[in-house]
């Protein structure tokens, strides 16, 4: 009666140890094979060119060359800047009367 006691411990030992290398299979071929949730990143041709011409400028500048830029500068016109200007007035002088009372 002991021999096959003992047989069932080492069957029930050996079922745990078959059961651990399982998991640990199972968790490192999950780590390979993970399912993309979104799907291939999708981006712009505007953004693709964007990116490479900054890229071109970067490895310009390493070589020591002209870098010039594609994007042309955008300037505020007259009136915007005067619209900013009165807003800004208009916010320190309200700030200044909370500011005295």
């Amino acid at each position: 009666m002991d021999i096959i006691a003992q047989l069932k411990a080492e069957r029930d030992k050996a079922a745990q140890q078959v059961n651990a290398l399982e998991t640990a299979i199972r968790a490192l071929t999950g780590l390979n094979s993970a399912p993309r949730l979104h799907g291939p990143r999708k981006m712009s041709a505007a953004a693709r060119a964007r990116i490479s011409a900054s890229q071109k400028a970067r490895w310009a500048r390493t070589r020591g060359q002209k870098v010039v830029s594609i994007a042309p500068k955008r300037h505020i016109s007259a009136a915007g800047l005067a619209k900013i200007r009165k807003a800004t007035r208009a916010r320190w002088a309200k700030l200044r009367r909370q500011k005295a009372t």
